[in-house]
């Protein structure tokens, strides 16, 4: 069963539904863009759905510029890169297309291109943001391929900084994008291990969020729900790449899951991202395989919440135990690796990571207070595969 079109305008113009990718000259014709520069990574370039977003300009009579200098972890080059390919193409607004990757770097390029700072004048640091000329950025198009980071409703892009070996947030409230194409048949093509690894990594986005601390009904009741749609929907997508039901309901959650955590993340992110920096590892992964032993490390902080998360993702108990043991098999139907020892990952640098992971900015909206030391513990419980319920 496919669901059905609709457009929204939460958290920004949302385009949803099968089909929706051939609607991107109306998008552009909406803005005023005349000559966008289409974003992609060099693994999609050649793909038929970014062929046929090109054709599709084309046909408009738009002249579209193109950059597909982009990895899986967007670096800052591949931004500079980007910016060089805005400029020479006299671009008036950016078009992102692919997984978190594209859609970061094509944010980050839309926010610095024009500006009169370097990309890192803007990591997300106290007031960094408001060195921006907000007329200066340009508008964004957004089409996720997978459903995982949500990086389309997001005002921030997570960048690696080669030269420091760190990722680094930049943000400015204006890199929301301006409307968003969410087209589920775009992500039909996604390998089982990708759909699986995107998939729990927007279940990551939302259950940090819901635990971080703070008053914000709005963004746990969000999260909760994508929670839930992502515990029912996931297994269908990886079982059935081309489900579009499934294929859909992920889409939306994973958006919502990145909605959710302007209330913040926490220290499943917080080693993920230093291991993705160090070493590497595709975020999503990374995530799903920190994600058990993150909540168990967090226990103290999350129990009296539990019963209320249990019952809403129809897990049998009400304890932070059960949360876990219902995660573990979920990856297990998943073949989530148990461990980052799988991914080649040992504690030789444990001590080093502990403190970078301490330093990430997601470490403030942790459950709870969090120590170097007890972030170098739980990188440590991920490498050996131990839960150490604290």
């Amino acid at each position: 069963m496919s669901l059905p079109s609709a457009n929204w305008h939460y958290p920004t113009r949302m385009w949803f539904g099968n089909g929706r990718l051939e609607d991107l000259p109306g998008a552009c014709r909406s803005l005023g863009l005349s000559r966008p520069l289409l974003v992609t990574d060099r693994g999609l370039a050649e793909l038929d759905f970014v062929a046929r977003a090109r054709e599709l300009l084309a046909d408009a009579g738009l002249t579209a510029a193109f950059h597909s200098d982009v990895d899986g972890n967007p670096a800052g080059r591949h931004v500079d890169s980007g910016v060089k390919a805005f400029l020479g193409g006299d671009c008036d607004g950016v078009i992102g297309l692919g997984g978190g990757s594209a859609l970061d770097a094509a944010k980050s390029i839309a926010l610095v291109a024009q500006q009169a700072h370097p990309l890192w004048d803007f990591e997300d640091i106290g007031d960094n943001w408001k060195r921006a000329d907000a007329d200066a950025i340009a508008p964004v198009i957004a089409i996720p391929t997978t459903a995982g980071t949500g990086s389309e409703v997001g005002r921030a892009a997570v960048i690696l900084d080669e030269e420091a070996r760190t990722k680094k947030i930049i943000f400015h409230p204006a890199m929301l994008p301006a409307l968003v194409i969410s087209d589920p048949t775009l992500s039909i093509g996604l390998p089982p291990t990708i759909t699986a690894w995107t998939g729990v990594d927007a279940f990551v986005h939302a259950l940090e969020a819901w635990c971080a601390p703070g008053y914000h009904p709005m963004a746990e009741g969000i999260a909760i729900e994508a929670m839930r749609m992502v515990r029912q929907w996931l297994p269908r997508a990886v079982t059935d790449g081309s489900d579009l039901e499934a294929r859909g309901h992920m889409l939306v959650a994973a958006s919502m899951g990145a909605a959710a955590f302007q209330k913040g993340l926490g220290s499943i992110h917080s080693v993920s991202h230093v291991i993705g920096a160090r070493h590497n590892v595709h975020h999503g992964l990374a995530n799903a395989v920190i994600l058990p032993f993150g909540v168990a490390r967090n226990a103290r902080y999350l129990e009296e919440r539990m019963p209320a998360l249990c019952q809403a993702l129809g897990i049998a108990g009400a304890t932070t135990a059960d949360l876990v043991e219902d995660l573990l098999a979920l990856r297990a139907t998943l073949n989530i690796p148990h461990a980052l020892s799988a991914l080649e990952l040992n504690t030789q640098n444990a001590t080093d990571i502990g403190k970078a992971a301490f330093a990430d900015p997601s470490t403030p909206s942790n459950a709870g207070p969090i120590t170097a030391e007890e972030l170098e513990a739980l990188f440590r419980d991920a490498v050996h595969g131990e839960l150490h319920f604290t």
